[in-house]
C-alpha cells in the first residue's frame, strides 16, 4: 500500500457504503483489543466524499469513550485484528485508524474527518446507542449515524437525511468543530491490495 498522503492539520476548512454480513465478536477478543485514548472524550464524523465533486459517499461516527470504537454503518471495512459487533468496530487504536482511513481515501476518494469534543456522559451515551444501532442496510449509513446523533445532547438539530455530505455540511456548523482531510493517491483498485497486505496489529492497550 503506497502511502504518499497530504494530511491537511485541525483547522482547515474543510459506490462505497455495502452491507455486510452481520458479525458478533466473542467477549474475550472485545477485552483484548480494548483501546482508550487519551485526550478528551469527542466525536469525529467520518464522511467519504468524491475528490471531483465533493458529493458524499460513506458515513462513519469515531466515539472516544471510556474505550475508542468506529460505527461503521454498512461499511466493507475489515481487520482480522479489529473485533466488530454489528458494524461496531472495536480497538480503535492509532494504527487502525489509519488503516481504516487509508483503505477509503485513494484518487477518487477523500476523507473528512470532523471533530468535536464533549462531555465524558455524552461521549458514553454516543457508544451505547452505537452498540445497539446497527448492523445497518445498504445505504443507510448516514441516516443511521445522523440517528445516533440527534439524541444526544447539543445534535438535535442535526438532519435526520440519507445524504452523507448534508450532514458533514450540518455537524460543521458545529461550535468548536475541528476539521481536516486526508488524500491519497493509490489507484482506485487497490483496496484488495490492502486488504491481502494486512498484518496483526500491536495490542491496543490504554
Amino acid at each position: 500500500m503506497r502511502r504518499r498522503a497530504l494530511l491537511l492539520g485541525f483547522g482547515a476548512l474543510a459506490a462505497l457504503p455495502a452491507c455486510g454480513t452481520p458479525s458478533w465478536a466473542p467477549d474475550e477478543d472485545l477485552a483484548l483489543r480494548r483501546y482508550r485514548h487519551p485526550g478528551a472524550p469527542s466525536l469525529t464524523l467520518i464522511t467519504v466524499r468524491n475528490s471531483a465533486t465533493r458529493s458524499g459517499a460513506h458515513t462513519a461516527l469515531l466515539i472516544s469513550a471510556s474505550e475508542r470504537v468506529l460505527f461503521d454503518p454498512a461499511g466493507t471495512w475489515t481487520h482480522p485484528s479489529i473485533p466488530e459487533r454489528n458494524d461496531l468496530l472495536y480497538g480503535m487504536s492509532p494504527e487502525a485508524l489509519d488503516l481504516y482511513l487509508s483503505y477509503h481515501a485513494r484518487e477518487s476518494y477523500f476523507v473528512q474527518l470532523q471533530e468535536i469534543d464533549v462531555p465524558a456522559e455524552v461521549a458514553e451515551q454516543a457508544f451505547a446507542l452505537a452498540r445497539v444501532r446497527g448492523p445497518v442496510g445498504m445505504a443507510r449509513c448516514t441516516i443511521a449515524t445522523a440517528g445516533i446523533l440527534r439524541e444526544l445532547p447539543g445534535f438535535e438539530g442535526l438532519p435526520a437525511t440519507v445524504h452523507p455530505a448534508h450532514l458533514a455540511h450540518a455537524f460543521g456548523r458545529l461550535p468548536g468543530v475541528r476539521e481536516r482531510e486526508l488524500h491519497e493517491d493509490d489507484p482506485d483498485d487497490g483496496r484488495a491490495e490492502i486488504l491481502r497486505s494486512y498484518t496483526p496489529l500491536p495490542a491496543a492497550g490504554g
